[in-house]
This record gives C-alpha cells, structure tokens and sequence, in this order.
C-alpha cells in the first residue's frame, strides 16, 4: 500500500526503513526507536504521565486493565506500581524488554503479538490505547479488529479507552499536503525536523523525521499511520458492541471542543 510519495534522495541523508541493527518483528520500533523511546520530557514528563495514570486507575475501579501497544512500560508501570493488575500485549520485543526495568514494571504481565488480534484473558475492567497509537494500524478493518479485540476481552460494562490527536488538517491550505510539527536546529551545527505527510483520500500520513548530524550528513525515516475521525472511531465502537460514555479533550477531562487538537474518548461494553 502507498503511504505518501517517495522522498527525494538528499546527498549525505541515509533514507532508512529499518535502522541497522533493528528485528524487523519489530515492524517500525525497533531497537534504534527503543533506546532513546523513554528519554526524559515531552509525554515521558511526571507531570504528562501522572493525569493519565489517575484517570486509567479511577476507570479501572479496581480491577484489572489491558494496555494495547504497552510499548516501554510508560504507562503500564506506574499503573502497576499503584496496585492496579495490569496485563500489556507489544508487537515489539525491543519495546518491551524495557517494562521490567521501571519502577512497578515487574509486575506487568506482557504478552508478545499484534493488537488487532491477539488475546491474553477476559474480564478486564478496562482496555485502552494511549499516544495515537490506534494511528498506527494503517487500515480501517485493521482499526475495527482493535476494537473488536478490546470488546472481546473485556467483561460486561467494561471500558475501552483511545487517547489520540485530531488530524491536523485544518492547517493544510489547497494543493498542500505537508504539515511540519518540529524544526529544532542544535547548537552544534545540526538538527532535526519533522513534518508529516497527508494523503487525504485514503486517510494515510506519513510522520517523517530527519536528523542532520553537525558535519552535515544525516537520517531520514518516515513511518505510516492511518488518521482517524472522533465520529469514526464512534462507528468502529459501535461494530464492536460498545457505546459512547466519555469523550475530554485530554486526561485533564476538559471539554472536547471544535479547537481540541487531541482526545481521551471511552466507551462501554453493553
């Protein structure tokens, strides 16, 4: 499937799909986006990981709770480290092997597989996927079976939680499919930049990065995504046999409005 046109060749820029040394069981979280995955700030921040950890454990009400893509613990270990039964499934074993090492990451029962499919129990009180992650299943069906996997192993009146961004086309005038999200230059001469890539017919982006070491050579990686509508994912809930019941702007619960860039939304299992 095409994500995107083919980037221009840059001379001294390494296009790379899979970096040297990555599995690629991986798919496109490998070792050399595991390694600096948890380095501090952005949504590694106390005070961005705390909000959510609250709000999943007041909505597991005490019992247990399945993360989709569980990814380096971020959030399942401080979730556990409460006290909360916390199960994971992550596609990528390089993600994973980081869980154990985190404060309540012992205590995470993670489970190796695809979220479109695989199964670990029924009876959780709460499933969810956090950090645009349902973006990163780059078909609708593929979409739908996340939820339809979440409602499966969910108990009844159960939750399914999907923190994810709005898509961010309002900023894209006519004829441009572009949108740059980071351009940080380094004190040292080189860099990085990010902009991500939109194809508003098949509803596939491509989030792409490039970083230029200071002697001017650099790497370029782009990965694809599929983006998704607030009312779409309603329907996906809806083929799975789930309602709506929460939709905030952000683990805050501030209201979703028309100018919201992201959204907490959950829903229930009938």
């Amino acid at each position: 499937m095409k994500h995107g046109p083919p980037a221009r060749s840059v001379p001294g820029v390494t296009d790379e799909i899979f970096a040297s040394g990555d599995d690629p069981a991986d798919g496109w979280f490998g070792e050399s986006v595991a390694e600096s995955y948890d380095d501090p700030g952005g949504a590694n921040a106390p005070e961005a990981i705390r909000p959510a950890v609250e709000l999943l454990t007041e909505l597991a009400g005490g019992g247990p709770v399945l993360e989709f893509a569980v990814g380096t613990g971020r959030v399942a270990a401080p979730l556990a480290a409460r006290g909360v039964p916390v199960s994971g499934i992550e596609l990528s074993r390089a993600m994973a092997a980081r869980i154990a090492g985190k404060p309540g990451g012992d205590r995470v029962d993670v489970t190796i597989g695809d979220m479109t499919s695989t199964r670990v129990g029924t009876g959780f009180s709460l499933a969810y996927l956090v950090f645009n992650t349902i973006n990163n299943v780059t078909s609708q069906d593929g979409q739908v079976d996340v939820f339809r996997n979440a409602a499966a192993q969910l108990r009844p009146g159960g939750l399914f939680l999907v923190e994810v961004g709005v898509p961010d086309l309002r900023r894209l005038p006519p004829g441009q499919d572009t949108v740059p999200f980071a351009v940080a230059p380094g004190d040292d001469g080189g860099g990085y930049l990010g902009f991500d890539q939109y194809d508003v017919v098949t509803q596939l982006f491509t989030s792409n990065h490039v970083r230029v070491a200071p002697d001017g050579t650099g790497r370029f990686r782009r990965i694809p995504f599929r983006y998704v509508w607030p009312a779409e994912l309603d329907l996906m809930a809806r083929i799975a046999g789930l309602r709506p019941k929460y939709r905030w702007s952000g683990w805050d619960r501030a209201e979703f409005t028309a100018d919201s860039t992201s959204h907490v939304s959950v829903w229930q299992k009938a």
